[in-house]
């Protein structure tokens, strides 16, 4: 997982002065976990692989394929011809990202405390967006598409070849999920725990929750192993709901029409970098650091590392389709 380490200051004195005590420290860094961790939906699901410090900027990540079945029949006392293995590496850049914004003298000489944590707030949440979304927008790009049949008035479907080619009766129905998981049966893509795994937008699953088939979560027989974000299940799919899961609007959908992208997953279909010291980290600045004679400008901030790749395309599935709020709906 992320490591995040705080940079704050070192004596432990007032807080009029800007400073901070140790226990402030712990509930600041508490409270940047508890607002970026959440929006960490699509790395709920990925192979982590360490980046040690000094390590270069470019991470290599590897597979190994399967062997062929050993189907000839051992001659007794012949030992067989070896098999090589075969080893996939893919090359990834790491890329830093941060933001931060200044806090001026005035302000904290009447609310620092609440600054500060406000501060933090805001930054945690965009830091839990924007490294959520790195990652999101690669597994958008998967080759593994089905697209969602155009709906007759009497039932019939007509199949869609194309994001451009989608229409408003283009919703999300239990069959392209059955689909989806046929396909990744099919090329043997492990499940997550016992289920495979979709990331889904709420107006996405809105359709789907109207269907007898889906089952919500609080009818589990064992609710306590729920993932993070989940919502339910429908046959061995268990659905994670984000407002982070892609949406497009632009030249390539149908006219006034948000599509939306519905990611299938089986394990170790992507990875993630895990940083070590660079994962993510918060950072406040006193009063009167670099050029500030005055003692007028002080900061918080965050930055951190990532890289995220697709490692497998066959692990993966992505179902492109309308919804009801299509219309309405911004792309992110």
């Amino acid at each position: 997982m992320m490591n995040f380490n705080i940079q704050l200051f070192a004596d432990a004195q007032t807080n009029t002065t800007g400073t901070m005590s140790v226990e402030m420290k712990t509930f600041y860094e508490k409270r940047l976990i508890d607002q970026a961790e959440p929006r960490l939906v699509h790395d709920q699901f990925a192979d982590y692989y360490p980046v040690p410090q000094n390590g270069g900027k470019t991470i290599e990540f590897r597979k190994y394929d399967s062997l062929p079945k050993a189907s000839t029949p051992l001659t007794e006392g012949v030992t067989p011809n070896g098999q090589a293995l075969n080893v996939t590496s893919i090359t990834s850049d790491l890329h830093q990202y941060g933001g931060w914004t200044p806090l001026t003298d005035v302000l904290q000489m009447t609310a620092i405390d609440n600054n500060v944590v406000q501060a933090t707030r805001v930054l945690a949440s965009q830091a839990g967006r924007t490294m959520d979304s790195i990652t999101r927008d690669v597994l958008a790009g998967g080759t593994n598409v089905i697209y969602a049949p155009k709906q007759g008035a009497d039932g019939a479907e007509t199949a869609v070849t194309s994001r451009k080619a989608l229409d408003k009766s283009c919703t999300l129905t239990p069959k392209l999920f059955f689909q989806a998981a046929a396909q990744l049966g099919a090329m043997n893509a492990d499940p997550i725990g016992d289920s495979y795994v979709a990331i889904i937008h709420p107006y996405a699953a809105y359709d789907l929750k109207t269907c007898k088939e889906f089952m919500e979560v609080h009818k589990y027989a064992d609710p306590d192993t729920m993932f993070r974000g989940e919502i339910g299940k429908l046959g061995n799919i268990r659905f994670i709901e984000t407002s982070e899961a892609k949406i497009w609007k632009d030249d390539t959908c149908p006219a006034g029409l948000a599509v939306f992208g519905t990611l299938v997953l089986g394990a170790h279909a992507y990875g993630v970098t895990e940083l070590e010291g660079g994962g993510l980290e918060h950072i406040v600045k006193q009063l009167g650091y670099g050029d500030d004679p005055l003692n007028q400008r002080a900061s918080v901030g965050w930055k951190g590392m990532r890289a995220a790749e697709r490692l497998v395309e066959q692990y993966m599935v992505r179902i492109e389709s309308v919804s009801s709020y299509s219309a309405t709906a911004a792309a992110n």
